[in-house]
């Protein structure tokens, strides 16, 4: 009976040493921490590895948030964390700075994560995205407003344009066309540059053009008549048109001047003239001769 009484009594202990030291080893412990509403653990909590009872740990505001208020220290209570007194509020980027020929839509207001919208002014462009968006350093964007361009203009035959710089025309910008000696210009003879990118009308062309029945006429339009099959490709000469003799316009008005001029040149010397034979007239007839001389004035002239 002692024997088996002692080594009843042996396994009871071993049993409760056993218990003891298990749940001595386990112990209250909370989980690891993970953000909290617009928090986020610090860098030292994240590098930790336990965090048992009645441990602390501190946190802070979430990218694009600002402290507001509250205690950042948050404590293991009974395997849970306490629930958070840090306040913090939205980041506000404020008014976009103005930039030039841009505009900004702020509807989506200016707190963090809002989008702006970009647009330029007529004639200009945007080149970039058409947004700009509120970052935690504030707005974000790299689009500008460039002006419209157009192409270069085209080239004609038989003429030139005035555009001689090597960049491109930009918006209310104009070309102008010219045509050489013997041809003349149909259609535009100017084109402008428009805020849509395109030119107002297509580049004219330059048109061969001949004298024909007192005014000028395109070399197009007679190689454009047909010559029936059947007709003789000679005609005699009393067949042949003679162009009629050209007409100066000018021709009367000349004539007229010319007379006119004559006619004034006669008159100043026929004045002239006049003038000078009254005066020789009056010259004469101061001067006595020796018919009329007293003969004492003739004894006196002798002496």
């Amino acid at each position: 009976m002692e024997v088996s009484f002692h080594t009843s009594g042996q396994q009871k202990l071993k049993s409760l040493i056993f218990i003891y030291f298990f749940i001595g080893n386990i112990k209250a412990e909370c989980p690891q921490p993970e953000a909290f509403e617009n928090t986020i653990p610090s860098d030292q909590a994240l590098l930790m590895n336990e965090f048992p009872e009645g441990s602390e740990i501190t946190i802070e505001c979430g990218n694009g948030y600002f402290k507001e208020s509250g205690s950042d220290i948050v404590r293991c209570i009974s395997d849970k964390w306490t629930e958070p007194e840090l306040i913090c509020k939205k980041k506000d980027c404020g008014p976009i700075q103005p930039q030039p020929h841009m505009h900004f839509d702020l509807s989506e207001g200016t707190l963090f994560g809002a989008k702006a919208k970009l647009s330029c002014d007529d004639g200009y462009t945007i080149s970039g995205l058409s947004f700009a968006r509120c970052y935690n350093a504030g707005w974000r964007f790299s689009s500008v407003c460039e002006i419209v361009t157009c192409s270069k203009p085209s080239e004609v035959a038989n003429g030139r344009n005035s555009w001689n710089s090597e960049d491109v025309p930009k918006t209310g910008e104009i070309v102008i066309y010219s045509c050489d000696k013997g041809y003349s210009i149909n259609g535009n003879g100017q084109i402008e540059c428009l805020n849509s990118g395109e030119y107002n009308s297509q580049p004219p062309e330059c048109i061969e053009t001949s004298y024909s029945s007192g005014s000028f006429s395109t070399s197009a339009a007679h190689r454009d008549t047909a010559v029936p099959a059947s007709a003789s490709p000679t005609t005699s000469a009393s067949e042949r048109e003679i162009p009629p003799e050209i007409v100066n316009p000018n021709k009367d008005n000349v004539v007229l001047f010319v007379t006119t001029s004559m006619l004034a040149c006669l008159l100043v010397f026929l004045v002239v003239g006049l003038i000078l034979w009254r005066f020789l007239l009056r010259r004469k007839g101061s001067y006595d001769t020796r018919e009329h001389v007293k003969p004492e004035f003739v004894q006196f002239q002798n002496i």
